[in-house]
């Protein structure tokens, strides 16, 4: 992957005009599969705007599924983080944007050691606008040649969404000196604070 091209795309188009909401319109949720989702939880959790970042399955046929049960990759779910975001703080563009790159969308059905179609890259849209807003960062990613191969990252509606079990939940946050956190979360989200430094949380 070419990085100095897709940092330079990316920042350049970080900034982005606001136009005021409707009232009580303020708030949307988009739902993204990039491999486990321990990792894009703790990024997404750290961006300026987002409300909530929820872990769970989503794009299967099976009613509440288990971890277990995902984890055989039988379900058709993809493990998937929920993001609930203020349009005034933030937007789409900028979610995808880091979206696309803490994870690489051009391995299909696996991210480094996660292996299977539980951990395919995929974006779960909620209307037209979101839909339209993926199909343009792709075309443009793919266009400019960033990454060495094309992109496999599926665009397809939601239909589902089921939280994953509690321990599951802000797993980096209580976990970090455990070997996955250090060795595979850690490295994700310290290049997306380089990368976002203008654009996260204030703590």
């Amino acid at each position: 992957m070419k990085k100095s091209f897709l940092i330079i795309l990316l920042i350049s188009l970080s900034a982005f005009s606001q136009k005021k909401p409707a009232a009580n319109s303020n708030l949307e949720t988009i739902t993204l599969g990039g491999g486990c989702y321990w990792c894009i939880e703790a990024i997404f959790e750290n961006l300026d705007g987002v409300k909530t970042v929820v872990s769970g399955f989503s794009g299967g046929t099976v009613k509440n599924p288990s971890y277990e049960a995902v984890c055989t990759g039988k379900t058709g779910h993809v493990e998937v983080v929920q993001i609930t975001y203020d349009k005034t703080k933030t937007n789409l563009d900028e979610i995808l944007k880091v979206f696309f790159t803490v994870h690489d969308p051009t391995t299909l059905n696996r991210q480094g050691a996660d292996v299977g179609t539980q951990y395919r890259s995929v974006i779960f849209y909620s209307n037209e606008s979101q839909r339209k807003t993926a199909q343009e960062i792709i075309n443009e990613l793919n266009k400019n040649k960033v990454y060495n191969s094309p992109i496999v990252t599926k665009i397809e509606p939601f239909k589902n969404f089921y939280e994953a079990e509690d321990y599951h939940q802000d797993y980096y946050e209580y976990n970090k000196n455990k070997p996955y956190c250090r060795l595979v979360i850690q490295p994700k989200l310290e290049k997306f604070e380089k990368v976002f430094k203008n654009h996260l949380k204030k703590k």
